[in-house]
């Protein structure tokens, strides 16, 4: 079989499974894959790897468990470091996902085994160093997690639906939405993130800044998108320019992962105050 044999039988297949499909991340595995296809300069064994990856991800899972302490990993990303280009290169892409973010990932878990040390031997002045640990490293790993998945290639670059109903009585429009959230991602000090979220005690939208991971954001509200605005996520590409990388973000996000994260974050019901 020929490459354009190859690609053909893939399309096919890819056209047969869309229907079936219906959780985010493989989704959008899927626009990946129908990407890479048509990248001529891609190779076969590329795209037998990532419709490997479909096809196993798309088995019947067991129920999700507990991840024991000290055991988080590095999650894929659904998209080649080079898919977000021109708007975030590979070279940032690929040092944001295996260097900082990994670091994060250990960090995290080193915490959490000195965490469970310390406190049976009750050493209360390094659960308090280790707590410290924990609070930023593992901060860091989840906003980046909630980063990634909402990005794509080819995704869904304006919310429907509930979203956009819940922004617009936010907000008073998408377009204002993203002014704010661009504003407040801009005048971030120093470093740190945007963040959508989804505050239930409230039952409405909010947007908020962090500095750092963990510092001067709020608590009891569920993240929905976020994004970083450390200097590692732009400046090899953007240098001191963050506003243009701001800006630009727009044209990669992917809403169908918020979107997900804000149906399952309704389900909490908890008393209004």
């Amino acid at each position: 079989m020929n490459k354009e044999e190859y690609r053909m039988q893939l399309k096919e297949w890819l056209s047969s499974i869309q229907h079936a499909v219906q959780d985010d991340y493989i989704r959008q595995k899927v626009d990946n894959l129908w990407f890479t296809i048509d990248d001529e300069h891609s190779s076969e064994q590329e795209w037998y790897e990532l419709a490997e990856g479909i096809a196993e991800d798309m088995k019947p899972r067991e129920a999700l468990r507990e991840v024991a302490a000290g055991s988080h990993t590095l999650p894929p990303l659904p998209y080649r470091y080079d898919a977000l280009e021109p708007f975030i290169s590979k070279e940032i892409m690929y040092l944001h996902h295996q260097k900082h973010h990994q670091s994060y990932v250990d960090g995290l878990n080193k915490a959490e085994l000195a965490l469970k040390k310390a406190r049976r031997s009750n050493d209360f002045t390094m659960v308090k160093h280790w707590e410290r640990e924990l609070a930023f490293h593992g901060a860091g790993h989840y906003l980046h997690c909630i980063f990634w998945f909402s990005m794509s290639p080819s995704g869904k670059r304006k919310p429907t639906g509930q979203m956009l109903r819940l922004i617009e009585q936010s907000f008073d429009s998408y377009d204002a939405f993203k002014s704010q959230f661009s504003a407040a991602a801009k005048q971030v000090e120093g470093v740190g993130w945007a963040i959508l979220v989804w505050a239930p005690r409230s039952q409405r939208l909010e947007i908020l800044q962090a500095e750092r991971h963990q510092f001067l954001s709020q608590w009891d509200v569920i993240p929905l998108l976020s994004l970083d605005v450390w200097e590692h996520a732009y400046y090899l590409q953007y240098l001191n320019e963050k506003a243009q990388y701001v800006d630009r973000w727009w044209n990669v996000v992917d809403w169908r992962e918020p979107e997900t994260r804000l149906k399952q974050a309704q389900q909490v019901k908890w008393t209004p105050f």
